[in-house]
């Protein structure tokens, strides 16, 4: 019969993962191992990091290429704030507030190692992550943008002249500027010096004064043809 000592001094046993866990962890491995190595990473080596044979990864994700998908569902489809969309169309608020309130919220998720490090290497080995994450941006961010700037100007809207790709570049612009400061942390490994909140707002009061010049010429549209344009409303001290 064991001692009490013995009893007490037994190492307890660990409990066993359910699948669904199991699978769970394996993909959050994933983006972390993808992130550090790139996608050249061989599965071995994650399975290994895992603790766990590479057939039992394979049991859960057939393929490196499923496994890759997982990773996009995790960091960018995963981490979607809905916040994102629904502001963009508040039209209670002034545009300028609006994007500015967008950008810094969308930095709080696209600024950290995985996603902006995982961009990156999807990127460079020519993987679908881009491709899927960027047609997502596309539809559901710059198109009703570019829209909101449209009203915001008092320029005619999509029925009258349908949006041309050189106001979704105008737009992308943003997008751009606030992702670099993702990449010159984690990528370039340069700090960011000043308060990201600030230079948000400045990027996005810069494409507000650039846009209210360029779009109408983008457009076509000349003084004469421009309706009201809507300007904030600001508070009485």
């Amino acid at each position: 019969m064991a001692s009490k000592k013995t009893l007490a001094t037994k190492a307890p046993t660990a409990r066993r993962l359910s699948g669904a866990e199991r699978e769970k962890n394996i993909a959050q491995e994933a983006v972390r191992f993808f992130a550090d190595v790139g996608f050249g990473g061989d599965t071995r080596e994650l399975a290994q990091r895992l603790g766990v044979t590479q057939s039992l990864l394979y049991r859960y994700f057939p393929s490196k290429e499923a496994l890759i998908n997982r990773v996009y569902e995790e960091v960018y489809i995963g981490r979607w704030n809905p916040f994102w969309e629904s502001v963009i169309r508040d039209r209670s608020i002034p545009l300028q507030e609006r994007l500015t309130r967008l950008y810094i919220a969308y930095a709080k998720e696209a600024l950290n190692r995985d996603w902006v490090r995982i961009f990156m290497f999807s990127g460079l080995r020519g993987e679908d992550i881009n491709r899927k994450y960027l047609d997502v941006l596309r539809e559901r961010i710059l198109k009703p943008i570019a829209i909101e700037v449209r009203h915001e100007f008092g320029l005619p809207g999509i029925e009258e002249i349908p949006l041309k790709s050189s106001e979704i570049e105008l737009v992308w612009g943003n997008n751009a500027r606030v992702f670099y400061f993702g990449q010159r942390q984690w990528i370039f490994e340069v700090p960011i010096e000043d308060d990201l909140d600030e230079l948000i707002r400045m990027t996005i009061e810069h494409f507000i004064a650039g846009a209210r010049v360029v779009l109408p010429s983008i457009l076509g549209i000349t003084p004469k043809q421009k309706r009201p344009t809507r300007f904030p409303v600001k508070a009485k001290n």
